[in-house]
C-alpha cells in the first residue's frame, strides 16, 4: 500500500493524473542543505488522531525519505524498479 501511495505522489507530479500535486500538498520552502531530494513535501499538523492516515498526510514521510535519483525518475517503470531496489537493500523502509 505504501508502495502504491509513493507511486500515485510520482503520478501527480510528472502530471500523469488530473490531480496536481499542489492541489494536496505544499512543497517545503526552506530545503535545508543537500540531504534528499528537492521535492520534499511540507507536512501540515493534525490536530486530530485521523488526520494523521490520511493520503495526504500517510505518505509524505516516505516520499521525502527518497533520494534524488528516484525522484527524478524519467518514467513510471524506472520509478518501480528503483522502489524496488530500495525496499530490498533499506529493511523496513516501506513497513508500517
Amino acid at each position: 500500500m505504501i508502495v502504491r501511495d509513493t507511486v500515485e505522489v510520482f503520478k501527480m507530479y510528472k502530471g500523469m493524473t488530473r490531480i496536481r500535486l499542489q492541489e494536496l500538498f505544499t512543497l517545503e520552502e526552506n530545503n535545508k542543505g543537500t540531504r534528499g531530494h528537492s521535492l520534499k513535501l511540507a507536512k501540515l499538523r493534525c490536530t486530530r488522531d485521523c488526520g494523521k492516515y490520511f493520503f495526504s498526510n500517510r505518505v509524505i514521510n516516505r516520499w521525502n525519505g527518497l533520494d534524488q535519483q528516484t525522484v527524478g525518475a524519467t518514467s513510471l517503470n524506472v520509478l518501480k524498479t528503483r522502489l524496488e531496489t530500495i525496499n530490498n537493500t533499506r529493511m523496513g523502509f516501506f513497513v508500517d
